[in-house]
């Protein structure tokens, strides 16, 4: 896998490895197949005339991994608590006037104004995903981590021989029913072939490609792309980009402390960056990356280019020493957090190019999984918070303004990591969740991501591609905007 696995609560992190556990152990009511339509998975649904009403109906043969059956009960629970950590759910909450269980299988959710995103909001395909779990779990305060991994999805999560950060086994859930249709991305019949995956950590690239290439594993999520040309060679080997949307690199700075909750400083750092240099060091090869200007994605529906000319052609450095003068930066350490087992030479570019600036940046070496667990911490950077890290995104997670998590402006309360404080943002992402035109949608696109490069929201890196790889033996693997899942996949001697 791309990652280790230590966060196993799928509504603490959006890591995307915690994500791929939630798809092994946790389903949804709703899901978004490969045209990007919801399609029905747990439940189906009506919708009143005067559009203000869903009615959510649970099928039959739905039960927990202990044996309980699932209700519409836990389902409001499980809801509930996913609208309190997503910005998707956030916005779905704030146009809701109820929701509730009306019996053991049927959810009604009322809203207070006709609001199109409903379905959308229950199909979400990637981070935060809202999986379904007990009643007894989902009740678990948002931020704390849940006791024991319940779900009702297609594998069950051995927690006896879960090693953090190590090794992760699931087994086939027998007593899971799939749809009947063929499976699409999320959607679909999820249909298990294979009695027990393993999830293997390993830290060195090498290691793992030759552990492939010797049978030792099956599967290679995130093979390095300088190594490709050796995997390519290989008769038996597969190599396949499983996800068409491919990923959205970004950086992240943290607005409640200094220097980054000056917006000068931040619009320094934007500035400073220079898309070529790092995705030169991050991918090398130009077969695999974009440069792009676009915040939801090049090539999408909202794609634009406004405030994007210095991070797409890199001619913002002189600009970028210009303003911290004038913000007055008094060369206080940045601490800026580098995995060093995912993504390594991105912090390391980008902190050369901000250093170029003026910053005066502190690299601070760690693991991804302690990165993401270290990047909720809101004390200064003292007390073991932060200032910077650089993560991706897949182009799922980005499409569109409500989807995307780092769009949200609700500071320290529901905002995501680095938690700005920005009521203007939500006021346009407001406009765009009662938009109804694709003109008026695009127009708003506009209007955000030029607020985005004001403010240094975030910093768009560009966008890439990272194929995965396995042996032939392997048959069945299917292309998402989450992968990679192992449902419908089958070994062949």
């Amino acid at each position: 896998m791309h990652s280790d696995l230590r966060v196993i609560d799928p509504l603490l992190t959006t890591a995307y490895i915690t994500r791929d556990h939630g798809y092994m152990v946790y389903d949804t009511l709703l899901a978004m197949d490969a045209n990007f339509e919801v399609q029905p998975q747990m439940a189906s649904w009506k919708i009143s005339d005067d559009k203000l009403t869903y009615t959510l109906s649970l099928r039959d043969g739905l039960k927990w991994h202990d044996g309980n059956l699932v209700t519409a009960a836990d389902c409001v629970a499980s809801i509930k608590r996913w609208e309190t950590r997503d910005g998707m759910g956030q916005k779905l909450a704030d146009f809701t006037a109820s929701l509730e269980a009306t019996d053991d299988k049927t959810i009604t959710l009322k809203l207070k104004e006709p609001y199109a995103l409903v379905l959308a909001s229950l199909a979400k395909p990637s981070s935060l995903v809202p999986f379904m779990m007990p009643k007894r779990i989902a009740d678990t305060p948002a931020d704390k981590a849940i006791a024991e991994q319940i779900g009702s999805g297609p594998f069950k999560f051995v927690q006896s021989e879960f090693q953090p950060g190590v090794k992760a086994v699931y087994v086939k859930n027998t007593d899971y029913v799939p749809r009947s249709e063929p499976p699409s991305w999320t959607a679909g019949g999820k249909v298990v072939k294979v009695d027990r995956v393993e999830w293997l950590a390993m830290a060195d690239p090498q290691t793992a490609v030759s552990a492939l290439q010797s049978g030792e594993i099956d599967f290679l999520e995130a093979p390095p792309i300088d190594m490709l040309p050796l995997l390519e060679a290989d008769k038996e080997i597969v190599i396949r980009n499983l996800n068409e949307l491919g990923f959205q690199t970004i950086g992240r700075v943290n607005f409640l402390h200094p220097p980054f909750d000056n917006p000068k400083i931040r619009r320094a750092a934007l500035l400073a960056m220079n898309q070529k240099d790092v995705l030169d060091a991050l991918i090398g090869n130009p077969k695999y990356y974009k440069i792009c200007g676009a915040i939801f994605g090049c090539g999408t529906p909202l794609a634009t280019d406004v405030g994007s000319e210095s991070l797409v052609k890199g001619t913002g450095m002189a600009e970028a020493k210009k303003l911290l003068a004038e913000a007055g930066y008094n060369g206080a350490p940045v601490t800026l957090l580098a995995a060093t087992d995912l993504n390594k030479a991105e912090p390391i570019v980008a902190a050369q190019l901000l250093r170029q600036a003026g910053f005066n940046i502190d690299l601070q070496a760690t693991d991804w999984q302690t990165l993401v667990t270290r990047r909720a911490n809101q004390n200064p950077p003292s007390a073991g918070g932060w200032d910077m890290f650089f993560t991706y995104w897949v182009g799922a997670d980005i499409l569109n303004p409500v989807a995307d998590v780092m769009l949200s402006g609700r500071g320290k309360s529901g905002g995501w990591f680095g938690w700005p404080d920005d009521p203007q943002m939500e006021k346009l992402r407001d406009a765009y969740a009662r938009s109804t035109s694709l003109e008026e949608q695009k127009k708003l696109a506009a209007e955000i991501q030029a607020r985005v490069m004001e403010q240094g929201t975030f910093i768009l890196v560009g966008q890439f591609e990272s194929p995965s790889a396995w042996r032939d033996s392997l048959k069945g693997v299917l292309e998402g905007a989450s992968v990679p899942v192992f449902w419908n996949v089958e070994k062949t001697d």
